[in-house]
């Protein structure tokens, strides 16, 4: 199945090298306006071919509705959003059909699909369906700001070169509004430089790199999620997953509790202006798995571009013989950047979604 949710959903549709990608969202509430320029302007922050860092396709990325919107509001009908895609390539896949590429999903579409599947680009497992999800965040994030939540990231690591971490606790709103419009989020922009430089280096030697991304939602109240199968990290940690190239999930702490004591690890409450906080934020704001009112932290790892330029050694599967592959067409050589606001529009899905099913939205 191609939908998620429990209290809205979001259904997927479309191929790399179809007439389009899109999304139909089903449960959004009715009455909700939708600042479209600020929709556009999260799309472009994920758009391909903008620098040297990122794919050559270039796609405007220009949304259409076809439903669900009206008269300057959303109806609580299903939304359908369609995205045309204008550049792409498909005689660089001519003749690959066979040639199952590394790391790619080649061979799990092969065997899943009955040969059935568009392999072009991808088709459906490409990084070009994360179009539509962040669409459907940037709609998510606006209705969360109205509650007061807000979300953002940075870029936490790309190859052995990091950036520095939130502050658990929380950060200031400037700081998060600033990654926000940023096209390469860091918290210390000195660490630009080398994180291209070293972009660019796997670029130039037909290779690609991987990293990770840190996230951020801050003035989600305590109470949100439920314990087991609906909590707070099974629910985001699922559509963390479902993005591309997404190999590792953490909250809080994170791998850091294996090396902990439970002294060390447990947050301490105290109460700051009738208001309970913890002094430390190792649980990344979830205990039970629901929110406990701190700020929600968790990190992303993505693996690097599984299309290189490198020769590499395969199979054909319809000879039944080893071979080699070169593969062709346009790719990310890091995809991290571009990641970033993709992660961040699952995220703000997620919590919306838990958001409807919260006694803050029933009013409880």
């Amino acid at each position: 199945m191609n939908t998620f949710g429990q209290h809205i959903h979001i259904t997927l549709f479309g191929e790399s090298h179809g007439a389009a990608v899109g999304a139909v969202l089903d449960g959004l509430p009715p009455g909700e306006t939708v600042d479209w320029e600020a929709v556009k302007r999260e799309m472009a922050r994920r758009a391909p071919g903008q620098s040297a860092l990122t794919t050559a396709r270039r796609e405007a990325d220009a949304f259409q509705i076809e439903s669900g919107y009206f008269e300057g509001h959303t109806t609580g009908t299903p939304l359908c959003v369609r995205i045309q895609n204008t550049d792409t390539h498909s005689q660089d896949y001519a003749g690959w059909r066979q040639r199952i590429r590394p790391g790619h999903a080649d061979y799990t579409a092969q065997v899943r699909y009955r040969g059935c599947q568009d392999y072009r680009g991808g088709g459906h497992f490409s990084g070009r369906l994360t179009a539509p999800l962040v669409f459907a965040g940037a709609i998510a994030k606006q209705i969360l700001a109205g509650q007061g939540i807000r979300i953002a990231a940075h870029i936490q690591q790309i190859g052995d070169i990091r950036d520095d971490s939130f502050r658990p606790v929380g950060e200031e709103p400037a700081v998060l509004k600033k990654l926000s419009s940023a096209a390469f989020p860091l918290l210390h922009e000195d660490r630009r430089t080398a994180m291209e430089a070293c972009i660019l280096q796997a670029k130039q030697e037909g290779d690609s790199v991987g990293g990770m991304v840190e996230l951020m939602a801050q003035g989600i109240p305590a109470g949100w999620g439920d314990p087991f199968f609906g909590s707070v990290e099974s629910v985001l940690a699922t559509l963390f997953y479902a993005v591309p190239a997404v190999k590792g999930v953490t909250f809080g702490s994170g791998a850091a509790f294996a090396a902990m004591r439970g002294s060390q690890a447990n947050d301490a409450w105290y109460y700051e202006a009738g208001r309970l906080r913890t002094r430390t934020n190792h649980n990344g704001g979830i205990n039970g798995g629901i929110t406990n009112g701190m700020p929600l932290l968790c990190r992303v790892t993505v693996k690097p571009t599984p299309s290189i330029a490198r020769v590499q050694e395969t199979v054909d599967i319809e000879a039944q013989t080893a071979c080699t592959i070169q593969v062709p067409g346009r790719h990310d050589p890091c995809i991290v950047p571009r990641a970033v606001p993709v992660l961040e529009a699952v995220l703000a899905w997620g919590l919306l979604d838990l958001y409807l099913g919260s006694d803050t939205y029933r009013g409880a």
